[in-house]
């Protein structure tokens, strides 16, 4: 996988991961599935659509875990 996709959870991160870091792992993950680093004009909606997609994903993953040995964290 690509390598400068980093653990976004606990005790990886000292802090709960930004919804910077998410969107940047997002960023990272549809530039290494799509093979291209910024997609051409007539692909950038989709991309962009892509990206939006998998942090919202990831957000949403890393809510729900439960990472036994960590703090709880409160809203």
């Amino acid at each position: 996988m690509c390598r400068s996709i980093k653990t976004l959870r606990p005790p990886a991160l000292p802090e709960e991961a930004t919804e910077e870091d998410i969107r940047a792992a997002a960023l990272q993950f549809v530039r290494k599935v799509s093979g291209f680093r910024a997609p051409a004009a007539h692909n950038q909606e989709v991309f962009d659509r892509a990206v939006d997609e998998i942090a919202e994903a990831t957000a949403r993953l890393l809510d729900g875990l439960e990472v036994r040995g960590a703090p709880v964290r409160t809203p």
